[in-house]
């Protein structure tokens, strides 16, 4: 059974599982734009593909659904706001993982993630790449591993922020390499720089970064999956590169604020699965360089759940939890 098959059935399984009283409830739903908070810029690959969604599920419900930009802590901003909302299925969060799953316990935040929101299902997935300024001395990631040690202290990396996925990926990375480059947190993409050679390495989605990639303005080192990208297949992985079971990814999601109706939670994963399952959508995922989740709402949060206690240890071992 094909990909496109299987998440067009669970779609129309999620929707068949609401209660048809629940499904009443929400007949009226939605009855005016509803708000879908981006904790990232314009541009960036939340961004991009928060806006995929938004326009397919717009078409879907006939009610506009606009996207709000509010960068700042690794993503954690928008989901403070959304945590704070009132559940009243008007204003969803498109989250990344990292705003999730690491941020909270990098930061002080006023929020949990496991009691303050409710998972709709994660749809995407993607590898951090590792950038190059293509001026600089090195074309491999091991030629980076080599000048690193021969000039200890004098490289930098971009992240898109202080907590990101890329973040955690890139101490993962100087620790098991036994190298050390400062960290320069941005909010949001960080191309620009990396570009100019402000700064001379880059972590970046694969999303906001491969057609950079691919038009040779910049050059990839290395992505952070376990295995080689289908939609990037001539890209090393890190794992392949000297550090075997090297893995940090991204995913993006939908969430709530804790107390949504399940009734609409249930509609909003399986219209969302619905859109991930066509044609279009699926194309340009893979322009893009991600990958297809659509998994059900108990399964992010178990991921969350798992993610949470994962990424601490991996934060404790690199020395980046502040004294509490």
């Amino acid at each position: 059974m094909t990909l496109t098959r299987r998440l067009a059935l669970g779609a129309g399984a999620a929707l068949l599982a609401a209660p048809a009283r629940a499904q009443g409830q929400i007949q009226p739903w939605p009855s005016r734009p509803v708000r879908l908070m981006v904790g990232f810029t314009a541009g960036s690959s939340t961004d991009v593909t928060a806006r995929l969604f938004a326009q397919k599920l717009t078409e879907l419900w006939g009610q506009p659904v606009v996207v709000d930009n509010l960068p700042g802590n690794g993503g954690a901003l928008a989901v403070d706001r959304v945590a704070k909302t009132a559940p009243d299925g008007h204003t969803f969060m498109w989250a990344g993982n990292g705003a999730v799953t690491i941020v909270p316990t990098l930061q002080r935040v006023g929020f949990d993630p496991l009691r303050d929101l409710v998972s709709m299902g994660a749809m995407l997935s993607m590898p951090t790449v590792i950038l190059a300024n293509k001026d600089q001395p090195f074309a491999t990631l091991g030629e980076l591993i080599a000048h690193a040690k021969a000039n200890p202290g004098k490289l930098s990396y971009g992240t898109p922020g202080a907590g990101t996925p890329q973040h955690i990926a890139g101490e993962m990375l100087c620790r098991q390499a036994g190298i050390h480059m400062e960290h320069i947190p941005y909010r949001g993409a960080n191309l620009t720089d990396v570009l100019s050679g402000v700064v001379p390495v880059g972590l970046q989605n694969a999303g906001a970064a491969m057609p950079l990639v691919r038009d040779g303005a910049l050059r990839c080192l290395g992505l952070t999956s376990r295995q080689r990208s289908a939609n990037a297949p001539e890209i090393p992985t890190v794992a392949e590169q000297g550090f075997p079971g090297f893995e940090a990814i991204s995913w993006f999601g939908l969430m709530a604020p804790a107390g949504t109706d399940p009734a609409i939670v249930a509609k909003v994963n399986a219209d969302a699965r619905r859109v991930l399952a066509e044609a279009d959508t699926r194309a340009r995922i893979a322009q893009l360089g991600l990958d297809p989740v659509g998994n059900s709402p108990a399964e992010m949060h178990a991921a969350i759940a798992a993610e949470i206690p994962k990424w601490a240890k991996v934060m404790a071992e690199a020395g980046m939890l502040p004294a509490r």
